[in-house]
């Protein structure tokens, strides 16, 4: 039983990761209709950039993620601006775009950081809290801590901000939210910013319990755009339930299945998408092709 809780925490903290992953992707496409294959490679700059700010400059653990997440928010900007021209006019090559970006991101980071990566100093020196037998690792609390802070953000943004609404009324028609005078190149801007300043706080928080390398973004981003897919792709909510199954999932299948963990976790994904082609809280948005 104490091996099945521990397991279940460290799952529940992997998967917060993987949640704040699936609500970028999420936020993109509900907003514009669009996959930003380029995500998982801004996980991987945030990473780099949280690490950097943490370890060779010194600065504290916090303010070096605040630091990331606004230089991957720019990005974030930089990325929707040059792919502007194309909103509803070629969307095949804006997905195109964003994995050209990607390829970027990985050039300038084996550019910048070298092709060897580094481990990242856990920020969290306290022991391990010790509940009714269980050892817990402070720092997956604060994970689940963090995840659980951005959400209640993201949430409130969305639901009680003028902006917030505005980027829903987008999602649900732009062309009506154009009639209204609703700024759709701006809400589309913002969702990139957000997307990013997810993706850099997922990767802050992952580098140190993952080796940060410039490949890095494509096995978490996989499993985040897995986690946006499951509960259905544009649905918040649904983003961040299935970040947290797709975590205790790899979490108990790498203790049974060890170098099969991530077969086992993708064969579990694909039997749930074909019998839910939606995700379990499906989602639909409209096209903008």
């Amino acid at each position: 039983m104490q091996v099945f809780l521990q397991t279940l925490i460290g799952g529940l903290s992997l998967g917060a990761i993987y949640a704040l992953v699936a609500m970028g992707f999420s936020l993109v496409y509900r907003t514009m209709g669009l996959v930003n294959f380029a995500h998982a490679d801004v996980l991987m700059i945030g990473a780099y950039a949280a690490s950097t700010f943490y370890m060779s400059t010194r600065l504290p653990f916090a303010v070096a993620m605040a630091l990331a997440i606004a230089l991957t928010g720019l990005i974030g900007l930089f990325i929707e601006r040059v792919l502007r021209p194309l909103e509803n006019k070629d969307f095949t090559l804006m997905l195109i775009g964003t994995i050209g970006f990607g390829m970027v991101l990985q050039a300038v980071a084996v550019l910048i950081w070298g092709a060897t990566g580094h481990a990242v100093d856990n920020p969290v020196q306290a022991a391990p809290i010790e509940l009714f037998g269980l050892r817990v690792r402070t720092y997956d609390l604060v994970v689940l801590l963090i995840a659980a802070v951005a959400v209640v953000l993201l949430v409130g943004f969305l639901q009680r901000t003028k902006r917030g609404a505005a980027m829903q009324a987008v999602a649900m028609d732009h062309e009506a939210a154009t009639a209204v005078g609703i700024h759709v190149g701006r809400s589309n801007a913002i969702a990139f910013a957000i997307g990013a300043g997810l993706a850099a706080l997922a990767g802050g928080l992952v580098g140190p319990l993952l080796y940060v390398n410039p490949t890095m973004g494509g096995a978490i981003g996989i499993k985040g755009f897995a986690a946006a897919m499951l509960g259905g792709c544009g649905n918040i909510p649904g983003a961040i339930v299935g970040g947290l199954a797709i975590g205790v999932l790899d979490s108990f299948a790498a203790g049974h299945f060890q170098g099969y963990s991530e077969l086992v976790v993708f064969l579990v994904f694909t039997v749930i998408i074909m019998v839910r082609p939606l995700g379990l809280f499906g989602e639909m948005t409209v096209s903008r092709a």
